[in-house]
């Protein structure tokens, strides 16, 4: 029902468009072509350009209102517009209450999603598991450095090991400026 509203609406606001544009457009032509008086004195005629203005009160009252009906329209139809192909996100302040309770599958599934991560730590080599183990105290996401201070290794080692676990397809590096953020897979 609202859809059938929105399209009657569309059509509405298109159709005053074009019909106030079609008449502005044609006062517009009139204003713009001056009158022709037409002298005829016996057999000779003669021909003068603009005696005095080519457009009544009637007209400048019809071309303002046109002008009105059109600017409208349009603005009609790019509101229209704009709502039907801009963001779906709600707002903090559309949200129904029911939004609130998406969170609870989320906290499953990042709570399933951790049990994984311990489980592949277990089988992970010394540093890889430490570096592993780090991330994983870091709920999954950690720039490189802090890896490199929060362990006793090297730069180097810390980098390797990453290289390792990446290979491995458990782990992501991101690049954030001069550093590395790394995320768990």
């Amino acid at each position: 029902m609202i859809e059938n509203t929105l399209q009657r609406s569309e059509v509405v606001a298109a159709g005053v468009f074009v019909i106030s544009t079609a008449l502005m457009l044609l006062l517009a032509g009139h204003l713009i072509t001056p009158a022709v008086a037409t002298v005829t004195i016996g057999e000779t005629t003669v021909q003068s350009g603009s005696p005095g203005p080519s457009i009544r009160t009637v007209d400048i009252a019809v071309l303002t209102v046109a002008a009105f009906a059109s600017g409208a329209s349009a603005v009609a139809l790019f509101r229209v517009d704009r709502g039907a192909s801009g963001s779906t996100m709600d707002s903090p302040d559309t949200r129904s209450p029911d939004a609130d309770h998406d969170h609870a599958p989320t906290a499953g599934l990042l709570e399933a999603r951790r049990q994984e991560w311990e489980e592949t730590a277990s089988r992970l080599a010394s540093n890889e598991r430490i570096v592993y183990e780090i991330m994983l105290d870091a709920d999954g996401v950690l720039p490189q450095s802090e890896i490199v201070d929060r362990t006793e290794f090297s730069k180097a080692t810390v980098s390797r090991t990453l290289d390792t676990l990446e290979a491995k397809n458990l782990i992501e590096r991101k690049r954030r400026g001069v550093g590395n953020v790394i995320i768990l897979s």
